[in-house]
């Protein structure tokens, strides 16, 4: 704060004992001593005071920052399963032979019903005779 060093600080000393003399320099010098003390605890706390200000500053800009990702991240995913649920429910519409339905239907019309159902191959096939010979 002061650049005082010991020379000056002992001028200073000698001037304050021959003005205030011997009798009153003690306590006047600890009444100096307690107000240099406050001075110092008010420095100290406005001190803290704007470290926590800065502090906190920056914690709502980190939580803004938090915010904005989380609901960036929020929009992708519920994209992703709108995406997906319309997907789904093309395939089900395209395997179960109904035409989609809701807001998929355009999308869904693209996809070609399936054909006719073929045989399964149980008791279709011919049968095969056995020739002896």
């Amino acid at each position: 704060m002061f650049d005082i060093g010991f020379s000056e600080l002992i001028i200073i000393s000698l001037i304050a004992l021959i003005v205030i003399g011997p009798k009153r320099l003690p306590g006047v010098a600890r009444t100096l001593g307690h107000l240099a003390g406050r001075l110092r605890r008010y420095v100290d706390d406005v001190k803290a005071d704007i470290s926590r200000e800065a502090e906190l500053d920056e914690l709502r800009k980190m939580r803004d920052n938090l915010q904005e990702a989380a609901t960036g991240f929020e929009t992708a995913v519920q994209s992703e399963i709108h995406k997906t649920e319309g997907d789904l429910n093309a395939a089900a519409s395209a395997a179960t032979g109904e035409p989609p339905k809701g807001a998929d239907a355009a999308a869904g019309s693209a996809v070609e019903p399936p054909k006719a159902a073929e045989p399964s191959g149980i008791g279709d096939s011919p049968k095969l005779t056995e020739k002896t010979g």
